[in-house]
């Protein structure tokens, strides 16, 4: 089946929200815009759709992957499991260039977790896509050991042609998010950020206080 295309330049992105909604209830794999990369994404709770992403990047080393919601209302779930300091801090650096890493003492998403189900990484983002209300699990769009592209050309096909729906966001940022792990945060008020992108230090200690 030949994969199916949309941008998120028609009609302010409605199309491709629907696009993949559908896709991803449906159990598919889709090729996305995120913030700064593209990224690959299906139903976090599809084992089989999991799979199929690791099988494309042609990688399965254990490595967790975050979910990432498009809408903050689909994820006041999620924030009740936590604490009052790290539930103030994801309101407020989310949305954002940002994943945090925050404590996870339901288990949720064990596909995302993998090794370590008490910890969860987490996203919030604006754009065209916004408004979609499932949850994604994502990991970028790129074939294992190789850079994460930041244009839809800049997509190989062997990742490319192995979705079922493909969402051209144009350029983006070229930025990772900032990964920030907030496990303690609640505990001893400490944070760590255990990879650079695209939320600067200054606006972490902002948010959170001196690390």
């Amino acid at each position: 089946m030949p994969v199916k295309t949309v941008s998120t330049a028609i009609a302010d992105g409605a199309a491709a929200r629907q696009a993949l909604e559908g896709c991803l209830s449906q159990g598919g794999v889709a090729l996305f815009p995120a913030d700064g990369l593209y990224g690959l994404a299906c139903d976090p709770l599809n084992r089989k759709a999991v799979e199929r992403i690791y099988r494309i990047k042609g990688r399965d080393d254990g490595k967790p992957a975050a979910i990432m919601y498009l809408s903050p209302l689909a994820m006041r779930e999620l924030v009740r499991d936590l604490g009052q300091g790290v539930a103030g801090a994801v309101g407020r650096l989310l949305p954002g260039p940002v994943t945090l890493i925050v404590p996870n003492p339901r288990h949720r998403y064990p596909l995302a977790c993998r090794e370590d189900p008490g910890r969860l990484g987490i996203r919030v983002i604006n754009g065209p896509l916004e408004g979609v209300r499932l949850p994604l699990f994502q990991t970028s769009a790129n074939l294992s050991g190789e850079p994460a592209p930041s244009t839809f050309e800049g997509i190989v096909p062997e990742v490319r042609d192995e979705v079922d729906l493909a969402i051209d966001g144009g350029e983006l940022t070229g930025l990772p998010s900032t990964v920030v792990d907030l496990t303690e945060f609640d505990e001893n008020g400490n944070w760590t950020v255990l990879r650079d992108g695209g939320m600067s230090r200054g606006d972490l200690i902002a948010a959170l206080g001196p690390e």
